[in-house]
């Protein structure tokens, strides 16, 4: 056989190890995706309660607020990225205050309903040692987001998270945000105190918030 018969035979082999490696690549690429929507199952309901099983070391009131006590928290997973305005934010940077981590997308209506009490309790704590953070979700650019935070006048920043991979940082088992919109309580130290998967009025929001402050 000629070097020229053998040529395209060697092309096909190529052209299928190229074929297979794309497959790979995409089925890979939808795995993730699965994973993240499997996340935001109960993205913008009415939320859930506690999961997990095992020594999750949290209980969850008849209110739907989950807590911790001092001595059993874990903490947070790193949370780092770009705002909504493009500035480089580590919620790290905030150890030594008491921190509100809020879960939101500009598309979900109890996500409006709260962001009122947010502004407010925010703007009430601000001087307290308490910084609120939002982390933006499922918003496919920033735009509308951006739109959100000026009707609702959010004075805090929110680390923009369109495919809510700062969500899968947190442990299974753990007072994890599961859906939209998500409310967590990190303690002075980093550590998760509280969680809310349900939009959250003024009232269940101190509620979460006012025990940590209190913590010395």
């Amino acid at each position: 056989m000629s070097a020229a018969s053998r040529a395209p035979q060697r092309s096909n082999r190529a052209d299928h190890s190229s074929n297979r490696a794309l497959r790979v690549r995409r089925r890979a690429t939808l795995a993730a995706g699965a994973t993240a929507a499997a996340l935001l199952v109960s993205a913008c309901g009415s939320g859930g309660t506690s999961g997990g099983g095992g020594n999750t070391n949290f209980v969850t009131g008849t209110d739907g607020i989950s807590t911790v006590a001092e001595g059993e928290r874990v903490a947070a997973p790193e949370l780092s990225g770009k705002t909504l305005e493009g500035e480089q934010l580590d919620v790290a940077d905030y150890k030594g205050k008491v921190v509100v981590l809020n879960v939101w997308g500009s598309w979900c209506n109890p996500c409006r309903a709260e962001a009122k009490y947010f502004a407010k309790v925010s703007k009430a704590y601000a001087d307290q040692g308490v910084q609120f953070v939002g982390i933006n979700t499922r918003d496919g650019s920033t735009t509308a987001a951006l739109a959100f935070e000026k009707d609702f006048g959010i004075p805090y920043p929110s680390l923009y998270d369109p495919t809510g991979k700062l969500m899968l940082r947190f442990e299974k088992g753990t007072l994890n945000p599961q859906a939209v919109p998500s409310t967590l309580v990190l303690d002075r130290e980093g550590r998760i105190a509280a969680r809310s998967l349900t939009s959250l009025s003024e009232e269940r929001l101190l509620k979460m918030l006012k025990p940590v402050v209190a913590e010395k």
